[in-house]
């Protein structure tokens, strides 16, 4: 069964294992899209879509003596007026596709999907995938949670092979502490053959640990999985413009898209363009698959002003801008990491993970000899320094090969100095 609005140029044969048709639920395939007014025409006289032809009626409120000095509620106002926010968004958003398949070495706008964050570009991978109470997805934890919580929404079985949780080196794709072990997955293929998707997170959160391009390809050429392959990167440009000089010897596995049909990679706005509250996701992957996850999506998921954002957030000088601050909170994650060191004798282990993220990870010890990661102080020191010092760090002590452990983001300078010495002063006492 084809593919709604699939050119039939764009279909693709590799891996030769991989039918993207036999992937995808047959309802999906089944589907034809909503077609929303803005997909036929965008200008002229657009009587079609029973908008508000009068305008927003966004208005500020100001005496009289003041009405002919602009505030800036005025300013602000005009800005977004001037996005025509009567009018429903443009449903593809190709202009700002177009800047993420230029930073992204990508061909085309056809490779792109925008969603409501990465948490609708999971969600809807799921749903269009996986039949619910029939098939499953396949975790790796310690990783994001939210593939649990969306699995658990649309009632999938979750299948989970741990990261390598030791520090030892091992076979098959295993190269440390929070590495993938590609063997045992395999395994987990061959026993379950209902498994639909995988859910890889490089960098990890919590490990901040990069996988290597090695053990995602190892997937991606396993015959037996008939599936696509998640990559979550939501913390890729830490790795990838953490030096100014060379290429980074990390690459993201969008380098990988144009070869395999089967993998899909997603990318957020939230962390390294600092975009958080306007909530854009990207998925990028061959065309079959973004043609699918469009025909799915509702018809008007990202909004004009979001749009508009995202956008901004791509031209030339805010690129350089966004660097400017990976190359600081890379060099303020360095300092952090040498002065969370420094309070060793108070029971800070060291850092645990790769550190490729814009975060650390570090066991709380149990005091006395013997010392340990302790869950039981860590839980004590994570509530003290957010109700007694206002400094507010994750626990994440519950997480397989994360025992005792805290998870304290990379802030400011400023930031990072008050956070150790406030756990300096939590721990002397608990």
């Amino acid at each position: 069964m084809p593919i709604h609005g699939l050119s039939s140029s764009l279909t693709s044969s590799s891996p030769p294992h991989f039918d993207i048709e036999k992937v995808v639920r047959p309802n999906i395939l089944a589907l034809h899209p909503y077609r929303c007014a803005r997909d036929d025409y965008k200008e002229g006289i657009l009587l079609d879509a029973n908008e508000n032809a009068l305008g927003p009626s966004i208005t500020t409120s100001k005496s009289e003596e003041s009405a002919s000095t602009p505030s800036n509620d005025d300013k602000a106002i005009n800005d977004l007026n001037a996005l025509n926010l009567h009018r429903y968004p443009d449903p593809t958003h190709d202009p700002v596709k177009e800047r993420i398949a230029s930073i992204r070495g990508l061909s085309g706008v056809d490779h792109i999907f925008l969603g409501v964050g990465s948490d609708e570009v999971i969600d809807l991978l799921m749903r269009v995938c996986v039949t619910p109470a029939k098939e499953k997805i396949l975790i790796t934890p310690p990783t994001y949670g939210m593939y649990t919580v969306c699995a658990q929404v649309n009632d999938l079985g979750v299948v989970k092979v741990p990261l390598q949780l030791s520090d030892e080196k091992g076979e098959g794709g295993t190269e440390g502490r929070f590495s993938l072990q590609v063997d045992e997955i395999k395994k987990a293929i061959d026993t379950d053959p209902s498994i639909k998707l995988i859910f890889i997170c490089s960098p990890g959160n919590p490990t901040g640990t990069y996988i290597p391009l090695s053990s995602v390809k190892a997937l991606l050429d396993y015959e037996p999985f008939k599936g696509i392959v998640i990559v979550d990167e939501a913390y890729i440009d830490f790795v990838l413009l953490s030096t100014s000089e060379s290429e980074s010897d990390k690459p993201s596995t969008v380098s990988l898209v144009k070869d395999y049909a089967n993998l899909c990679v997603v990318q957020t706005f939230s962390k390294s363009f600092g975009l958080a509250a306007i909530r854009v996701g990207v998925a990028i992957a061959q065309p079959p698959l973004i043609q699918v996850l469009t025909n799915t999506k509702a018809p008007y998921n990202i909004s004009t002003p979001t749009a508009h954002l995202a956008f901004s957030a791509l031209s030339p000088s805010s690129l350089t801008s966004m660097r400017k601050n990976i190359q600081t909170l890379v060099s303020n994650r360095s300092s952090l990491l040498q002065a969370l060191a420094r309070l060793a004798p108070l029971g800070v282990g060291s850092a645990i993970g790769g550190n490729d993220a814009n975060f650390v990870v570090i066991p709380i010890l149990s005091k006395g000899d013997g010392r340990k990661p302790d869950n039981t102080r860590s839980q004590k020191v994570y509530k003290a320094l957010a109700e007694e010092n206002k400094v507010v760090v994750r626990y994440r002590g519950g997480e397989p090969g994360c025992e005792g452990c805290l998870r304290i983001t990379v802030g400011t300078e400023e930031e990072n100095r008050v956070v150790v010495e406030s756990l300096e002063a939590v721990l002397k006492v608990l």
